[in-house]
């Protein structure tokens, strides 16, 4: 999903924290850190980045993207697509919600690398993209995006990488409307709350790239993003299928563990991005009514 190539960004949407102090490690290298993305790519669990904070960190500088201005730099550099994806995300909630008497409250985005601090504590790259509920912050490291190629098997489409980042703010939107916490209450297996919850947030990022390529400016009124090609569709599938419990402890494993999972299947995954973009109804996004899943 390409950007319109002269609409313009907007840097201040997004930290920048590349360069600055690093956050602790996380789970003693490699393989705590396989299993820690494994329980929460692409989604967040506070309770486990608990105690992951360490004493005598450094401050971290903050600034925001350099040289992400246009649509062109989005379609060139991933760094500017999580900005403009964000920008993007920011211009279309707010009018969505409204419809349905609720405010939307802008999240802050960082983009950082290695490791930074949160308000959950501390992480690094190995945790994958999350949101955090208690600094209202979605995070992202740009190597992430060829990890989920290299490790995953995910296409490298900017509709993948969109998707992504979309998730990330469909756990705000759960967290403005109330949502959020079922995650904790019931954290794992497939028909689990948190299972729920990341299916509802696939289901959000669905339904924003509905609307994508007709959500505007605020400023010039130009549309951020082109017109949605099957391609990036099948993009933006093949992401949801990458990220799927079942196809990442097999990866991991060598087995399948329903009762082990947090996310959903890729099946799971593709099917509810689906919904959101097909129907383009929050409504239908309601994972937590839904007989099965």
């Amino acid at each position: 999903m390409s950007f319109n190539d002269n609409v313009q960004l907007d840097p201040s949407q997004v930290q920048d924290r590349r360069g600055g102090g690093r956050g602790v490690l996380v789970g003693g290298g490699i393989g705590g850190g396989l299993l820690l993305l494994i329980a929460t790519l692409l989604g967040v669990n506070p309770q486990l980045l608990e105690g992951l904070t360490g004493a005598g960190q450094e401050p971290q500088s903050q600034g925001t993207a350099p040289a992400c201005e246009t649509g062109a730099d989005a379609d060139a550099r991933v760094d500017c697509r999580i900005t403009g994806t964000v920008n993007s995300l920011n211009a279309f909630w707010p009018g969505y919600l409204q419809q349905y008497n609720v405010q939307y409250p802008r999240p802050e985005a960082v983009i950082f690398t290695g490791g930074t601090n949160t308000g959950c504590g501390a992480a690094t790259s190995e945790v994958g993209p999350f949101y955090c509920p208690t600094d209202t912050t979605a995070y992202f490291d740009p190597g992430f995006f060829q990890e989920l190629v290299d490790r995953f098997g995910s296409s490298g489409g900017p509709l993948a990488q969109e998707y992504v980042v979309a998730h990330e703010f469909g756990h705000h939107i759960q967290n403005v409307l109330g949502n959020l916490d079922r995650a904790q209450q019931d954290p794992q297996g497939p028909e689990s709350g948190a299972v729920r919850t990341e299916l509802q947030a696939d289901c959000y990022a669905g339904l924003w790239a509905k609307y994508a390529s007709t959500t505007p400016n605020p400023k010039t009124g130009q549309p951020y993003l082109e017109p949605l090609t099957q391609q990036d569709i099948n993009d933006a599938l093949s992401a949801a299928s990458a990220v799927g419990d079942d196809r990442i402890q097999q990866a991991a494993t060598g087995r399948v563990s329903p009762e082990g999972w947090t996310h959903g299947s890729s099946e799971q995954r593709q099917r509810w991005f689906a919904q959101g973009y097909q129907t383009g109804d929050i409504n239908q996004c309601d994972t937590f009514s839904a007989p099965s899943l």
